[in-house]
């Protein structure tokens, strides 16, 4: 998907991973089409330190995660990665996983701001759990999700075992990840993986629709309420009511949460600043 030309900072044309910031939205666009979007070290690192600049950043209230061409992302592409000058020794497997992969998805995760993934072509592998871990996921009618790690003899990794059974329950989880069958947008969307599924032609603007609206919203209540959610399956009920409180107090010292106290008694739609 190609990035808005009425964005207001945007990437050179040649880079694999363009940025732009348009009406308070990121947008994060991976951009090597003839790879259907396998997605290398180098890309890895610029979209986490986007994602963590996203966080920081007050003009930054929501983003858009997408890609060009035909493909969302096929999985990971190991030739960008730094080169191994030792033989491989216990241990190292582990230990590029943490810094790689599971880096990457954490930072959507953990990002402070809405994240949505806007699924264009097929994700694969990493790909699908990058957009899996997004918080809205919104897919041309063409994309499809591969789980391949079993078709190559491989453990599910960039934190699939985690978010699948969360995202569809325990059997579904085993069926995709046993099999590796391609799953449609359409099935993607019946089984809840999926928000809503368009044709190709309309995603860019359901995108911008979405991220329009959720840039125009309270943008620390949205925080606060994806910590809440992502964290809710992790612990007991106790400590789930413990974190709603505190995340409730914190947000009402917000600008925001006091505007739209005011805007509900005073019967007018409210005009929330992202503070």
């Amino acid at each position: 998907m190609p990035v808005s030309g009425e964005a207001a900072q945007a990437a050179p044309r040649d880079a694999t991973v363009l940025h732009a910031l348009d009406g308070g939205v990121s947008w994060i666009t991976l951009n090597r089409p003839e790879a259907m979007n396998a997605v290398t070290w180098d890309q890895r690192e610029r979209i986490i330190a986007l994602l963590t600049d996203a966080s920081a950043d007050p003009a930054v209230r929501a983003v858009v995660l997408t890609a060009t061409g035909r493909g969302f992302c096929a999985g990971a592409d190991l030739r960008g990665a730094p080169a191994q000058t030792r033989e491989r020794v216990p241990g190292d497997v582990s230990r590029t996983i943490r810094l790689g992969a599971q880096r990457l998805i954490a930072a959507v995760l953990d990002c402070e701001k809405p994240v949505i993934a806007a699924v264009n072509g097929t994700a694969a592998g990493i790909g699908a759990h990058l957009a899996f871990a997004c918080d809205l996921v919104l897919a041309a009618d063409t994309a499809k999700f591969i789980e391949v790690f079993a078709r190559r003899g491989l453990v599910p990794d960039g934190g699939g075992a985690y978010l699948l059974p969360r995202l569809v329950g325990p059997q579904r989880a085993k069926e995709l990840m046993f099999f590796g069958d391609a799953l449609t947008a359409a099935d993607a969307e019946r089984m809840g993986l999926v928000n809503r599924t368009v044709p190709g032609g309309e995603l860019e603007a359901l995108a911008k629709e979405w991220a329009g609206r959720l840039a125009a919203g309270p943008t620390r209540a949205l925080a606060l309420t994806k910590q809440l959610v992502n964290a809710s399956l992790d612990g007991d009920r106790a400590a789930a009511f413990a974190a709603e409180a505190a995340a409730q107090e914190i947000n009402m010292t917000t600008r925001d949460a006091n505007e739209g106290v005011a805007s509900f008694v005073e019967r007018r739609t409210p005009e929330y600043r992202g503070h």
